[in-house]
């Protein structure tokens, strides 16, 4: 794949998260799809600025904050009502800037945890959450009944979420 077509995937991938971001910040809609644009055009403008050794999606935010603060400006400029001020875009741009960083933490912790599982905990879990499987479905297949197996996906969830809280302890003092 191209450099130009990995950036391409890079963007298409994060599309509803930066829209997301920057309606936190625009709180209307038809703005947000605006200033989302307007980022889009920035991003593919720093391309060759990006470091694909780094997570995308932050480097991403960080641009459509600005984009969206500048919006605000603008609008402030036009003498058009303001729903928030500067100073409060910033703070919930901040805020779901750390709250994608929380998120991107677990995901982390999560993949690494999901190693940490025997290959068959591995299998069960990944079989669980394909489309349409269900429970019992699975017990039937495994020759088990459906609360034994619920039970046990109930104790590798527990395990998970025990490995990822643990992960990111770590991480938060090291």
């Amino acid at each position: 794949m191209t450099a130009s077509a990995e950036f391409v995937t890079q963007i298409t991938r994060v599309q509803r998260q930066l829209h997301a971001f920057i309606l936190s910040m625009v709180w209307n809609a038809t703005d947000a799809d605006d200033v989302l644009q307007q980022t889009n055009l920035v991003l593919w403008e720093k391309s060759a600025e990006f470091d694909a050794s780094r997570p995308f999606l932050p480097w991403a935010m960080q641009f459509a904050q600005w984009q969206a603060m500048a919006w605000l400006t603008s609008r402030r400029r036009q003498q058009q009502r303001m729903v928030i001020d500067d100073g409060l875009a910033k703070l919930l741009a901040d805020e779901a800037l750390a709250d994608e960083r929380a998120f991107e933490a677990r995901r982390h912790a999560l993949a690494s945890c999901m190693q940490k599982l025997r290959p068959e905990q591995r299998e069960l879990i990944a079989r669980r959450y394909e489309p349409e499987i269900s429970v019992t479905a699975l017990a039937a297949a495994g020759g088990v009944t459906a609360k034994a197996l619920s039970d046990r996906l109930r104790r590798i969830r527990h395990a998970l979420l025990e490995c990822i809280q643990k992960t990111i302890a770590e991480e938060a003092f090291s």
